[in-house]
């Protein structure tokens, strides 16, 4: 174990948004570490975004997506008296934005697409408005919480 906790350090904003969180969003979304290419490839899915919703920008819709698929709680495996318990607990402010911004991420990839930018679009489009895998894994994440409320009690 570490002797102190890690220090965060902290992130430029973007250059076209000016927003910490795109930077975030683009450093999980790099592969091979060429981030030009990938902060491209973002705003491109944006610019189709736009293009697909119309009246909508795509930076704000995008911004509701990662709104859409925050989780709330989340289960914890504990184990308890030789038994693996599913013990349901809120997420931490830092972790909820991870991993939604992780799911999106992947479910955008698992896609159906040509490039990234098309995939990461039609994923960001479907999150918007409730649907698609990111938001599916935020209610299952849910569903599981609820059906182990039971075990609330063994708190971590």
């Amino acid at each position: 174990m570490r002797k102190a906790q890690a220090k965060k350090f902290p992130l430029a904003p973007d250059p076209k948004f000016n927003d910490k969180q795109v930077t975030r969003f683009v450093n999980c979304l790099m592969w091979g570490g060429n981030k030009t290419v990938v902060l491209s490839a973002f705003y491109d899915a944006l610019d189709k975004v736009t293009k697909i919703s119309g009246t909508e920008e795509g930076y704000e819709v995008w911004k509701r997506a990662l709104q859409n698929v925050t989780p709330a709680v989340e289960v914890r495996s504990r184990r308890i008296g030789g038994a693996t318990f599913q013990i349901p607990s809120e997420v931490r402010p830092d972790r909820k934005i991870s991993l939604s911004m992780k799911w999106l991420i992947r479910f955008s990839r698992e896609r159906n697409g040509k490039t990234i930018a098309d995939k990461l679009a039609n994923e960001i489009i479907a999150a918007a408005k409730g649907e698609g895998g990111a938001y599916k894994k935020k209610e299952d994440t849910h569903r599981m919480a609820e059906a182990n409320k039971a075990f609330s009690h063994f708190k971590i």
